[in-house]
């Protein structure tokens, strides 16, 4: 099974994908779709969806795992990960690629055993989980990955 964890944002768009062999999970790749501030909005989301597709294309996933959406602070940022969520969701359906969505603390716990777990320490576990000797760097790819690998943990 091939699964292709999401971290949804207008600026930044994570991505990680892992293979489970219904033993073993181990590293495709990893990325993050960055878009230019100076750009309109709707070019940043039409950015966000393409190269989406170009990675669906090229890694073939069998299925999706994207974090819940929460309310934040900031609505304004909200709305704006909420419309990446959205391009993201339909260039998955275009494939008909699954999508399964996690609350932050279910993919905290599924990676670190805690659901109070920070940001270092889950990246921490990813990379021991992934056996790679650094933590995928930037931080919205290593979250994909989690999310990833919270799936596997969660289907298996």
């Amino acid at each position: 099974m091939r699964v292709i964890g999401i971290d949804p944002g207008l600026a930044n768009t994570g991505f990680g994908i892992i293979d489970f062999d219904g033993k073993n999970i181990s590293l495709v790749s990893y990325g993050v779709i960055e878009t230019d501030s100076n750009d309109s909005h709707e070019n940043r989301l039409l950015s966000i969806y393409t190269r989406m597709r170009a990675v669906i294309k090229e890694f073939k996933p069998d299925c999706a795992e994207m974090e819940t959406l929460y309310f934040a602070r900031n609505v304004t940022s909200a709305l704006a990960v909420a419309e990446a969520k959205g391009v993201l969701t339909l260039s998955l359906s275009q494939d008909k690629i699954p999508l399964f969505m996690y609350t932050p603390n279910q993919i905290k716990y599924a990676v670190t055993g805690t659901k109070n777990a920070d940001k270092e320490t889950v990246q921490n576990c990813v990379r021991l989980l992934l056996h790679l000797k650094e933590t995928p760097k930037p931080d919205h790819a290593s979250d994909a990955l989690a999310g990833a690998i919270c799936h596997i943990n969660s289907s298996s």
